[in-house]
């Protein structure tokens, strides 16, 4: 199967939150939702392909010196570029791994000069991935799992990384996708546990222990700012009302955020949470730790020192600092246990993770971590795109946060909203108040339709419906945010 590429098109849906997500040094409160259309010709066959992300403030760069003006312009940039380099490799006839090959690498040199930071530079490379991987699967009428099980894609997992060679895609992904995923759920560093004081009542919960009785949830991603006297006296909170609403159990992660700059103080920190009473039960429970040090830090010699002198230790993964296709094998090396999988750091990079965890399994104590989280993904496309991959790599819990920091589907139009309830009658439904929201049912979400749909969405949107990328931001877009 091969593809030339005629055009990309950009549009952009402003997006406003139920409340602040904080995470990190950032609190968002509404962001741009970009829309990227790739028109293909696939065996002489004319498709479109589709992929949107929400662009969130200081995540891909971690200034707290800059504007999210700035940096939201860094991120368009680097969209824009990687789309150029995706458009010129794809003027001939090509296969999608020659071609993902050669936006891969033009898109890191050009980042190298730029002094991009690769986790920036990618989030171009993923978005152009993703919206070219939509057109083929709907050439092929195929869902992803099952094109890439077929190998028509041609991805060699050796080009991508020396050590594997011999592994295929189809012996990393799982046999058939997973029916149904448990539903992680953030609590942001803002977020309400059980006062309801500053509810949006908009008909979806709000604190936590509204959330947790909605969805009947049992797996949560617990976001920490690196202060004890901050973090201690909240996390006593979030551990009773995890007790006292979660009858049959309860799973958590931490997530470090990047607060830290060397890992004998998280250490200490940790050391120091853990040897609280109060906190026993989030400690029998605790699954893993995210990128607790920045990520300037995360991948030096002296990590790797302390990662393997510290036997009592959580299982640590990294997700900030898994940037380039060097970065995960540095951190195994150091004796981190994996890394995250989200859709805006690659699909091919995230079946070459993948890989490389399957590869060195046996060599990691404690055994490999491949964990899902999110960006506060929201559909009708980004979500279940990214589901769709999460399915496929066989990842049983997923941070999901985008239904719960924004209103369901509403800042959609009302034939859009009807085609997802269509569709994805398993996956949405349809509110009291009328809008579509995510369905969540005893913890779970059920990706049947998804799995079921080229790579995830199976709508049909039309883009005039959304505001041009260009005519946004010559008429001031970003003040509005």
């Amino acid at each position: 199967m091969t593809f030339t590429i005629d055009s990309f098109h950009f549009h952009v849906l402003p997006m406003h939150a139920r409340f602040p997500f904080k995470y990190g040094i950032a609190s968002m409160t509404a962001l741009p939702h970009l829309f990227v259309s790739a028109n293909l010709v696939v065996d002489g066959k004319a498709v479109s392909g589709l992929a949107s992300e929400g662009l969130p403030p200081k995540w891909f760069t971690k200034n707290p010196d800059t504007l999210f003006e700035i940096d939201l312009a860094e991120m368009i940039a680097v969209i824009q570029n990687a789309s150029r380099i995706a458009r010129l490799a794809a003027e001939k006839p090509t296969g999608f791994f020659t071609w993902w090959q050669n936006l891969y690498t033009e898109q890191s040199s050009w980042a190298r000069v730029k002094e991009t930071p690769s986790l920036l530079a990618n989030l171009g490379v993923s978005l152009i991935e993703r919206a070219v991987l939509d057109g083929l699967c709907k050439a092929l009428g195929q869902p992803l799992h099952a094109v890439l099980r077929s190998d028509v894609l041609g991805i060699d997992l050796d080009a991508v990384r020396d050590e594997l060679r011999g592994m295929r895609v189809a012996d990393v992904i799982a046999p058939t996708p997973l029916s149904h995923v448990h539903a992680r759920h953030t609590v942001g560093l803002g977020d309400a546990l059980s006062d309801p004081e500053g509810s949006p009542e908009d008909g979806l919960p709000y604190t936590l222990e509204e959330t947790i009785r909605a969805y009947d949830l049992r797996y949560f991603k617990i976001k920490v700012c690196g202060k004890p006297e901050i973090d201690l006296p909240r996390l006593r909170e979030i551990t009773r009302v995890f007790t006292a609403n979660c009858p049959s159990g309860f799973h958590a992660t931490l997530d470090g955020n990047e607060q830290f700059y060397d890992l004998a103080s998280f250490r200490e920190f940790y050391a120091t949470l853990r040897a609280d009473a109060a906190l026993a039960p989030l400690f029998q429970n605790l699954l893993l730790i995210e990128q607790p040090l920045h990520r300037s830090q995360a991948l030096h010699d002296d990590v790797g020192q302390t990662l393997r002198s510290w036997n009592e230790g959580p299982g640590m993964i990294i997700d900030e600092s898994d940037g380039s296709l060097a970065d995960l094998p540095r951190a195994l090396d150091l004796g981190y246990r994996g890394t995250s999988h989200k859709n805006c750091k690659g699909i091919v990079k995230g079946l070459a993770n993948a890989a490389l965890l399957k590869k060195r399994a046996a060599t990691i104590p404690g055994g490999p971590i491949l964990s899902g989280e999110d960006l506060a993904n929201v559909g009708p496309v980004a979500l279940l795109q990214d589901l769709s991959v999460m399915a496929l790599l066989g990842v049983t819990h997923v941070e999901r946060n985008g239904h719960h920091y924004f209103r369901g589907l509403s800042m959609h139009s009302a034939a859009t909203q009807e085609a997802v309830l269509t569709t994805h009658g398993g996956l949405y439904h349809r509110h009291a108040q009328g809008f579509a929201t995510l369905k969540i049912e005893n913890g779970d979400i059920d990706l049947r339709t998804v799995n079921a749909a080229p790579f995830g969405c199976g709508i049909t949107l039309d883009m005039n419906q959304f505001e041009p990328l260009n005519a946004w931001i010559k008429r001031g877009g970003m003040g509005e945010l």
